[in-house]
């Protein structure tokens, strides 16, 4: 399996915008967080990090092609992580590669990464950021169907396959997006 190190060599090679890069850390984060908050081995809480972390490997290649998005990072991503990894960042964009996420692996993966998008932009419009941040905010955003119009509440919400209910699956994804260093 990959080490951090190389996995960022590994992003930075496939000319990640910052921003992206930004969200892929941020869904290091999340991930790490979920793992921890489940009590997983050290080994699994490095493992769903990394997932997190290389989710969007392929994107700046499939951006123009949705339904090779998550397809294309299992060649990319072959012999660098588990099977199970790999068939979480086919399935996380399932919606258009038709790779159902069956593990609670896979549904982590998803809301996970996408729950990174409503947090990002809610820190943009406070003035403390992600400071103090709470889960009751999040979801009174969620209901603004205007607000951070694409990031999909629904996938969000499969939090509840995974054993969260959704104010402990926010509060766990703001704790560990605050706690990320500020760059890179």
């Amino acid at each position: 399996m990959l080490e951090r190190a190389e996995a960022l060599k590994l992003l930075e090679s496939e000319n990640m915008e910052p921003n992206l890069l930004q969200h892929s850390l941020a869904a290091e984060a999340v991930m790490r967080g979920l793992a921890a908050h489940f009590e997983l081995s050290e080994p699994e809480v490095e493992l769903w990090a990394l997932t997190g972390l290389l989710h969007d490997v392929d994107y700046p290649r499939t951006k123009d092609q949705p339904a090779r998005h998550g397809l294309e990072a299992e060649r990319v991503l072959a012999g660098k992580l588990p099977d199970e990894a790999i068939y979480a960042i086919k399935a996380h964009n399932g919606e258009c590669t038709g790779v159902e996420p069956k593990s609670r692996f896979d549904f982590a993966l998803r809301c996970g990464e996408t729950v990174t998008g409503l947090i990002s932009a809610a820190a943009l419009v406070r003035p403390d950021g992600l400071a103090g941040m709470e889960p009751k905010s999040l979801k009174k955003k969620m209901k603004d169907k205007a607000f951070a119009a694409s990031v999909n509440r629904e996938i969000i919400r499969e939090c509840g396959k995974i054993g969260l209910e959704l104010d402990e699956f926010l509060q766990i994804a703001i704790k560990a997006m605050s706690a990320m260093p500020a760059q890179a």
